[in-house]
């Protein structure tokens, strides 16, 4: 390596010098440091670009007779060595300026302050050993020689770096690491090269390393200011988005309180603009809109209300029904909140969405009639938003709908009262939404009943499943019974909200039916269910039941309920007798809860547990053969009934580049929701069976006109059109009962599979592209409370 830098050192040198030169000129023009450091690092600069240029000259003359020769060798070697020390001097003078100017030391340290007298006294020995020769002298062939005092003059270039060194090693944590790391190298690299040049005579290894440290110095420099720069942006963005920030929530405050205060003139307004904004925000961010987008959607939504601040008490006070006058009044809204909202002229939007958030899709609503895509987007958005939690909350003139009804609104008026892309987001959040929710709420009840009158008080209802629920609990006869009849009971009901209800209005609005009364000493009332077998067991005497009708001491109860397509069994048990009971449902298709409530007596400490253990098919005794809706004509497949939501599908049918499945449909008698139809499910299984081993499922398309699929496993390119033939939701309710044709065509071509149907008026298409997985892809038909018959397969090679 030494060899290659004797050959090559004189290149090297000019490279490098030309390298340090161009630094220089650079720092000339650099504004990014102080005047004093910048003039310190531009002298540095020099020094090594003039003290590498020196020793290439001190090697050119070297030997060269003449004049010249012998001025060149002379000069060129003194600078060389005169310029070791004040480069030392001028990285002393840049040591104490980063220190003391930026304010890490309070004054120069006297290390320092002896370092630079060091350099001094070093450039003095120097200029004296020109006449002395004790550093170095020439032969009278004009050689340069080492002199006897040769190893003094490394002195100060060795020991004065390292005394630099402890001053900022003591300053090490008020350094960056960009210009701590610049300010070790620029003082161990030529030391370290120093000692080798001590032993490798005839290269100047130690002025090619000054140079390389200055380059570097300066380099460091620059990052360390473009870092602090960096540093200072960022803090400044930090502080902007926290003024930001801080002013958002000064605005969402201030709207919030507002709308507070205006809700505050009608309790059945309160809280409804927040749960608007709320499902408008979730909206936005299900048809993948942006953050920003998100809230300025949420704003709009939570304001869209405050033209109620105009409307007259004694119209929002009014429980029956308005008049033509008051209608009118009150289609005053949107354009009173958008003239309020108008005049914050730094958010438009905010005026926009609440001026035509009553507009409807089809260009039936107000105030400018407006259809379609016309209406701005983020009024439809809170449209759609409006209308689902005015649905789910309790009015002046009613209580809130259940889920199936809401969800009935939305899949029929899409396209019509709402844009159907987000009447579809909206869909999706309530489906969501109702899952969590009966999961959480399944199994709750509470946990004490008061009763008086008979049916008083009812509990909330208490599914009935496959698996085996136990219910305990303790009745304790009320204080003021005198001997009237007292006891619990149980109601058994099916209804969309859990709930048992009495008048006519409540009955049809949550689809309530009552299957029938059950007591524990075995008497029975059977309403709607289609048979009841009681069979009562005398348990003997009881010491409880003695001192329960003695002095109303607590009574404990047990039932165990579980239910199999549409049978159910319950056993109820008390000290005296064990009655066991088996009911059948009208159908398969019907829910089944128990209501606990009694007569005169206090239900306590009620408890539900649903065991593991499961019942199937025989260990329910059949009292009532079932209905079959599908002893038709069977083709390629088996025939199939569904009674539930998806309790059942076809077989599967590996799809294959092209080919049609014909099949009749019928929706069962207690179907009377729009999506009670049939549904085509893409998939994938080990065995190809719907819910298989290995099971991913690619697609849900229901021939309504809903799409839903795992986007982890597939994207969906879903359409759904209503053509000029269709006859409207009522219609195709009535149509699917009395049983239609259907036809499907797929096609799949790699990993895409095209799927088509037309039915009614209603156009279905659908493109799912599968991400991942294996190359066989499967179709089933299955669907809710519907009949599956003929089912012919048709495929074209």
């Amino acid at each position: 390596m030494f060899d290659l830098i004797r050959t090559y050192q004189l290149d090297i040198m000019l490279g490098l010098s030309a390298a340090c030169m161009s630094f220089t000129l650079l720092l000339f023009f650099t504004r990014f440091l102080e005047k004093r450091r910048k003039m310190i690092l531009i002298g540095m600069e020099f020094i090594a670009t003039l003290l590498l240029f020196s020793d290439r000259m001190a090697y050119i003359y070297s030997g060269l007779p003449g004049y010249r020769g012998y001025v060149m060798v002379r000069v060129s070697n003194f600078l060389v060595f005169f310029l070791t020390s004040a480069i030392v001097f001028e990285f002393n003078l840049y040591l104490m300026d980063l220190l003391v100017t930026s304010g890490i030391a309070k004054t120069t340290p006297r290390r320092l302050e002896a370092t630079g007298t060091a350099a001094v006294i070093g450039m003095f020995f120097i200029v004296l050993s020109q006449f002395t020769g004790l550093v170095y002298y020439f032969d009278d062939n004009n050689r340069y020689h080492r002199g006897p005092a040769f190893l003094l003059s490394y002195l100060i270039p060795v020991v004065c770096p390292l005394v630099q060194y402890t001053v900022i090693r003591k300053y090490r944590r008020a350094l960056s690491r960009l210009i701590y790391t610049s300010l070790v190298l620029y003082i161990f690299v030529p030391i370290a090269v120093g000692i080798i040049q001590i032993f490798s005579y005839g290269i100047s290894i130690v002025n090619m390393a000054m140079v390389l440290v200055s380059i570097s110095l300066y380099i460091f420099t620059y990052l360390d200011v473009n870092e602090e720069v960096m540093k200072a942006h960022r803090s400044e963005m930090e502080d902007l988005n926290e003024e930001r920030n801080s002013a958002k929530r000064l605005f969402d405050q201030t709207a919030t309180a507002f709308v507070a205060a205006i809700e505050k003139r009608d309790a059945f307004l309160e809280g409804h603009s927040e749960r608007v904004a709320e499902y408008a925000k979730r909206i936005a961010g299900r048809v993948k809109k942006g953050e920003d987008e998100c809230d300025e959607i949420y704003y709009a939504a939570l304001l869209h209300d405050v033209g109620m601040i105009g409307m007259p008490d004694s119209i929002l006070s009014k429980t029956e029904k308005l008049s033509d006058e008051e209608r009118r009044i009150m289609r005053q809204k949107p354009e009173i909140s958008a003239e309020i909202l108008g005049s914050i002229s730094e958010y438009p939007y905010l005026k926009e969405g609440v001026l035509y958030s009553h507009e409807k899709y089809n260009g039936s609503g107000y105030p400018k009639g407006l259809k379609g895509k016309e209406i701005p987007e983020i009024a439809r958005i809170i449209t759609v938003a409006d209308a689902y939690d005015t649905m789910t909350s309790r009015q002046r003139y009613r209580d809130p709908l259940p889920y199936p009804i809401v969800r009935e609104e939305f899949v029929g008026k899409s396209g019509i009262q709402f844009d159907p892309e987000f009447a579809e987001a909206m869909i999706q959040i309530m489906d969501e939404d109702n899952t969590v929710r009966e999961r959480a709420e399944m199994m709750k009840v509470e946990s004490e009943l008061k009763c008086g009158n008979y049916r008083d008080s009812v509990s909330v209802g208490i599914p009935v499943t496959p698996r085996i629920t136990e219910i305990l609990f303790d009745f304790i006869p009320s204080d003021a019974s005198d001997g009237s009849f007292c006891s619990p009971a149980v109601i058994l009901f099916d209804s969309y909200d859990r709930l048992v209800h009495t008048d006519n209005k409540s009955i049809d609005a949550y689809c309530y039916l009552e299957y029938g009364e059950l007591w524990f000493d075995g008497h029975y009332v059977s309403t709607g269910a289609r048979d009841m077998e009681v069979d009562i067991l005398d348990n003997g005497p009881s010491e409880e039941t003695d001192k329960s009708d003695a002095n109303g001491t607590a009574v404990s109860y047990h039932i165990k309920a579980a239910r199999y397509d549409d049978h159910m069994t319950i056993r109820m048990l008390s000290p005296a007798k064990t009655v066991n009971i088996i009911v059948a449902l009208p159908d398969k298709s019907k829910s089944s809860y128990i209501g606990l409530t009694g007569e005169n007596g206090i239900l306590k400490g009620i408890s539900i547990r649903q065991t593991d253990e499961k019942i199937g098919e025989g260990d329910i005794k059949k009292i009532v053969s079932g209905e079959s809706f599908i002893d038709r004509l069977e083709s390629d497949i088996p025939n199939v009934q569904i009674d539930r939501d998806r309790s059942d599908a076809t077989e599967g049918i590996r799809i294959e580049d092209e080919m049609r499945v014909d099949f009749h449909t019928m929706t069962l008698p207690s179907a009377s929701l729009i999506w009670h139809c049939p549904y085509v499910v893409i998939y994938y299984s080990e065995d190809g069976k719907v819910y298989g081993k290995g099971y991913r499922e690619y697609a849900l398309i229901k021939i309504n006109g809903e799409c839903t699929g795992d986007e982890t496993l597939a994207d969906n390119r879903f359409t759904m059109k209503k053509n000029d033939d269709f006859p409207g939701w009522d219609t195709w309710k009535a149509v699917n009962k009395e049983g239609m044709e259907c036809s499907v065509e797929f096609v799949k071509k790699g990993n895409k599979v095209t799927m088509a149907t037309e039915n009614l008026g209603i156009y279905i298409e659908n493109t799912t592209v599968i991400s991942d997985g294996p190359g066989e892809v499967y179709a089933a038909l299955t669907g809710d409370q519907t009949a599956l018959t003929d089912i012919r397969i048709r495929k074209w090679l």
